[in-house]
């Protein structure tokens, strides 16, 4: 995608190049092209407050890749919703459950329209994914929505994912475990339910670097940001039984291999886990 940014004539329609989009600075974070110039400005803002942000970034896309790729082979499941799934990078959902079945149906959701442009261009590629653009803290107009009903059947085990998505909600603190709610209570038994969310750190250390990462989401164009402690994250997965080893930060969630690298707050400061709908 061209950088020519405010004044591009390219910019996807809706999009405000003036704004910074979660998905587009994720992008930039992982190393993507798909981003303006005010989405690298608040990367680099954020990176300013905390250098390891990156690592967030990373361990969050490491964490969706085990995961999915847990449910594909232990589970069996072959259907997948995927809220909040921002620009596609490698290993986007349906790659890693293709890999274990071929036949594996995803469908992905997000607001972005630049999301939603590359969202279209994937079916192109891959026939067995769709892409829906909408509002996934409206639980209903995502479940109710029609390529959602007819591409996975609900009358068996799907997979849901809300990676790095339930923290951007803004309004009432709570109000992401009632959305959860909605989503679990529709999900046939069997279903899995896989969430990472910035963490409320209890270390002082830990804290101070958190505030200023806070400090500088909040000052951005991103809107901010709301960080849970361990138990309101918990909270997020009420109905479920909890896959071992539970909510734990990213980085300790069935590792590839031993750690070599140091850890660092980046590491600490978002945690996550997998849950099954009895």
């Amino acid at each position: 995608m061209p950088s020519n940014d405010a004044d591009s004539p390219n910019a996807p329609v809706g999009v405000d190049p003036s704004r910074a989009s979660v998905a587009r600075v994720y992008n930039y974070l992982l190393g993507g092209k798909d981003n303006y110039e005010i989405d690298r400005r608040t990367a680099d803002q954020l990176s300013a407050a905390m250098p390891d942000v990156v690592e967030v970034a990373v361990e969050n896309r490491l964490f969706l890749i085990r995961a999915i790729r847990f449910l594909a082979h232990q589970t069996g499941i072959t259907q997948f919703l995927d809220c909040g799934s921002g620009l596609p990078t490698a290993e986007n959902v349906h790659q890693v459950a293709q890999r274990f079945d071929r036949l594996s149906k995803v469908v992905y959701v997000d607001n972005d329209p630049v999301v939603t442009a590359h969202g279209r261009a994937l079916l192109e590629d891959n026939e067995l994914t769709r892409y829906v653009e909408g509002d996934i803290f409206d639980p209903r107009s995502i479940l109710d929505h029609e390529t959602v009903r007819d591409h996975l059947d609900w009358t068996q085990p799907i997979v849901l994912s809300q990676v790095a998505t339930l923290h951007h909600h803004k309004g009432d603190r709570h109000a992401p475990a009632e959305v959860m709610r909605e989503y679990i209570d529709a999900l046939p038994p069997g279903s899995h339910v896989l969430i990472s969310h910035l963490l409320d750190p209890q270390e002082p250390a830990d804290s101070d670097a958190a505030h200023q990462l806070s400090d500088a989401v909040a000052r951005g164009s991103l809107g901010g940001a709301t960080w849970r402690t361990h138990d309101e994250i918990t909270e997020l997965f009420d109905g479920l039984d909890l896959i071992d080893p539970g909510i734990v930060p990213l980085y300790q969630w069935w590792p590839d291999g031993p750690r070599l690298k140091p850890v660092t707050v980046a590491h600490r400061i978002i945690a996550g886990g997998v849950g099954r709908k009895p």
